[in-house]
């Protein structure tokens, strides 16, 4: 009686062990579940997250992931690794590449086909304008544009003229030809994921301090271009200066400037802001070197009361290939090469551009638009 009591007791237990392994196998293979998504960080594991930037990784937390195949982001599919999935968790980047097809879901495919969708959005940004290789860009020609984020599909705006004509796209950098009838003022660059307004104006009106329209100072009307013939640079904003001559070093040639009372319309054009916060503003021009820049010093006076025959020097070498382009500076940079630091005058500025230094330079260049404009437009 004994021993049928104790193999009735080992079978009821060995039935008992295998429910309960039935049931752990069950329990391990439930439905899958995501609970939340945080990031990876151990000492920030509380951040929860509802999106993330391209390439981040993530920790997605849950339950019953570990037969996960596949996941995907909106249309991109991201890169498993087996050792990154348990049950509870499974370790992922979120793909670089650029949706086609924004859903803002994540998706995992498992094993048997089961899908599961989980709100999530992948944060990518909307377009960066950083700059364009020249401001000035006439009706019909390329205008090519810089910074990032330029994803196709794209378009760009142009102040009075309405979108471009888009002739090539890469991630930093966009050739759009400049439609008729476009004018002064920002740009607007738009993909599937936001517009972006430039910092900067197209056809840049603003605070001209010398650009020959009308041509004013003490100096050299001679070099003034108001009808180019050949082998003239083309017009990109009105009268240019073309300085074309053999320069001996540290020989005095003054191309165009002086002081408030010989220049009445551009001397007072430049904002007080920008004697008073320097670091706000930018020392912008557009520059055609003909021949290379290559010797010698370019001296430049802006907001001045009297001449610093010592300062701003542009220095070579510079050489944009026969093209017009603009170069920055920034203005605080032009402001602390000066012995005496600019101070506002409502009755305006002293202004030069001055060739002088080392070097015998085979001068042949043109410059148009000095102006002094905000870094940022609130």
């Amino acid at each position: 009686m004994k021993k049928f009591i104790s193999i009735f007791s080992l079978t009821i237990l060995a039935i008992t062990g295998m429910m309960l392994a039935s049931c752990e196998k069950e329990d391990s293979g439930g439905t899958p579940m995501i609970k939340y998504v945080r990031v990876t960080r151990p000492e920030a594991s509380d951040s929860l997250l509802v999106g993330a930037g391209q390439g981040q990784l993530i920790a997605i937390m849950g339950d019953n992931l570990q037969d996960a195949v596949e996941i995907w982001f909106n249309d991109q599919a991201s890169r498993l690794t087996p050792t990154y999935i348990t049950k509870e968790s499974i370790l992922v980047s979120v793909p670089s590449q650029i949706p086609l097809d924004v859903t803002n879901k994540l998706k995992i495919i498992f094993k048997n086909g089961y899908e599961l969708l989980y709100d999530f959005e992948v944060q990518i940004s909307e377009p960066v304008v950083s700059g364009m290789e020249s401001e000035f860009v006439n009706d019909g020609e390329v205008a090519i544009i810089r910074g990032d984020y330029f994803y196709a599909p794209l378009s760009v705006k142009f102040p009075g003229g309405g979108d471009g004509e888009i002739v090539a796209v890469t991630d930093q950098e966009i050739q759009v030809r400049v439609p008729a009838g476009s004018s002064s003022g920002q740009l607007e660059v738009t993909t599937n994921f936001g517009t972006t307004k430039s910092d900067f104006w197209f056809r840049d009106t603003r605070n001209s301090f010398i650009n020959s329209d009308p041509y004013e100072g003490w100096w050299n009307s001679g070099y003034v271009v108001s009808n180019p013939g050949p082998g003239d640079p083309p017009k990109i904003s009105g009268n240019y200066i073309r300085y074309k001559k053999f320069t001996a070093g540290w020989s005095w040639n003054e191309l165009a400037g002086g002081p408030a009372s010989a220049m009445p319309v551009h001397s007072k054009n430049i904002p007080d802001e920008a004697i008073l916060k320097p670091a706000n503003y930018n020392l912008k021009f557009e520059i055609n070197t003909v021949k290379p820049y290559n010797a010698n010093y370019i001296k430049i006076n802006a907001a001045l009361n009297a001449e610093d025959n010592d300062a701003y020097v542009w220095r070579p070498p510079f050489d944009s290939k026969g093209k017009w382009v603009t170069v920055t500076i920034p203005f605080e940079e032009v402001v602390a090469s000066y012995k005496v630091k600019p101070v506002v005058n409502p009755n305006g500025y002293w202004s030069r551009i001055l060739v002088h230094g080392p070097g015998d330079l085979d001068a042949d260049f043109a410059l148009d638009n000095l102006r002094i404009v905000p870094k940022v437009i609130e």
